[in-house]
């Protein structure tokens, strides 16, 4: 399992409002399990964009916190078609000139867990695996939904 740190309210949107592409400067050959990582840092002109809003940015939100792990997404393929100029359709969270993270299945915490982030892709400890998949598993067994 690997992680990955984002800052707010980006994080958030993954985690909460349907985000599933994360921007990123450079390409990765991994695919699987993915921590979401909100990292110790802010973009504040995010905050008020109508984008974000759309997602329900809300920083009372527990999972709008900083500096935790708030969410388990898979990355399923990294889309380099803009890169190169070109298009994609990779949806309204895309940037031009950006690999495309495509993640799927995300699942919210129900609460964050305090971490260090790191720039780029990073392999999370075993006890932070632990918690956040003990985590997960008690909150499956709890939600009624099929």
């Amino acid at each position: 399992m690997q992680a990955i740190s984002v800052q707010q309210p980006w994080a958030f949107t993954i985690a909460r409002g349907g985000k599933t592409v994360s921007n990123q400067g450079l390409p990765t050959a991994y695919r699987g399990p993915l921590l979401i990582h909100a990292s110790m840092r802010v973009d504040l002109k995010a905050c008020d964009s109508p984008l974000i809003q759309a997602a329900g940015w809300d920083p009372r939100d527990p999972l709008a916190t900083i500096g935790a792990v708030i969410a388990m997404a898979d990355l399923d393929e990294v889309c380099s078609a803009t890169v190169g100029g070109g298009t994609c359709g990779c949806g309204p969270w895309s940037e031009p000139g950006t690999y495309h993270w495509r993640l799927a299945g995300v699942r919210a915490l129900p609460r964050p867990i305090v971490a260090l982030g790191r720039p780029g892709l990073w392999e999370p400890k075993p006890t932070l695996i632990q918690t956040v998949t003990t985590m997960l598993t008690a909150a499956a067994a709890l939600d009624p939904s099929p």
